[in-house]
């Protein structure tokens, strides 16, 4: 085999609550993460020696600072031998978005070097592998529904949550994830109720669900981009069940059970959004 096609899928959190900072610097998460539909196509083709990465997207760096690179030099050292790689990244996951387009990406590298060079590695061992590119990319190898604790590592796979409707909207502002940390009022930290959120999802209570999901992030973005709390308003007012930052953000998400209000709702926000998109859970 010297080509392979990859689906790499992008990831909203349905709760978030940040427990405090840890000696290492990072932050102490627990979080439920859902895999969803929307996604980005990824072709990997074996070269000579070295790595060549090509984009759609201009806006995506192609050098070192790129995921998808690290995740080829992570799986050199294993293999112990320079294995070159041409990676294209047809991208339709905005990018800086909350929706860990960067953590899916590497995490389908990983997968894909790991069957086109055949390397045998298991699902578990390229989590390893994965979160040493970062906190996200194990929950991306995984996919699904997951409760996920520690920076993001630890994992717990949870009944699937598929087929729900969505609405994605991204007011294409770029939210610093570093500051919205430094900026985070860890007072409030531990005041999700995690456990009875995905209660609500085993039950699927959409109208619960919504009611009670909650992001700890939200309050410190919206200080600073109170767009993010119109699109949610916009969201609610036109039948969404409930709607959320995912993330760090930008991007909102609502969750819909009627797709004519969706769809309402969809042509309303593009007034004045520049990304909406519906998609499912997956």
């Amino acid at each position: 085999m010297k080509k392979i096609t990859l689906e790499s899928h992008g990831k909203i959190n349905l709760s978030l609550d940040v427990l405090g900072k840890r000696e290492d610097g990072y932050h102490e998460l627990n979080t439920i993460m859902q895999e969803i539909e929307l996604k980005d196509t990824i072709i990997l083709e074996k070269r000579d020696s070295g790595i060549e990465i090509q984009s759609n997207n201009k806006n995506l760096p192609l050098d070192n600072t790129n995921l998808v690179y690290k995740a080829w030099e992570k799986m050199v050292d294993k293999v112990g031998e320079n294995r070159g790689i041409a990676i294209n990244i047809d991208k339709q996951i905005p990018i800086a978005a909350g929706l860990a387009g960067g953590s899916s990406n590497a995490a389908a590298v990983l997968k894909g070097l790991n069957q086109l060079w055949d390397l045998g590695f298991s699902q578990e061992e390229l989590m390893n592998i994965g979160v040493e590119i970062g906190a996200d990319v194990p929950f991306c190898i995984m996919g699904g529904t997951a409760w996920a604790q520690g920076i993001g590592e630890k994992l717990i796979k949870l009944k699937p949550f598929s087929g729900k409707v969505l609405l994605l909207a991204n007011p294409g502002i770029f939210v610093s994830t570093e500051k919205v940390y430094n900026n985070l009022d860890l007072t409030n930290g531990g005041n999700i109720n995690i456990e009875e959120i995905i209660q609500f999802m085993e039950e699927d209570n959409l109208l619960k669900l919504g009611q009670n999901m909650a992001n700890i992030m939200e309050d410190t973005v919206i200080k600073k981009y109170p767009i993010i709390s119109e699109i949610k308003e916009t969201m609610l007012n036109h039948g969404a069940l409930g709607s959320l930052m995912s993330g760090s953000g930008p991007t909102v998400f609502g969750i819909f059970d009627d797709k004519g209000k969706l769809c309402r709702c969809r042509e309303e926000l593009k007034k004045k959004i520049p990304i909406v998109v519906a998609t499912k859970t997956r």
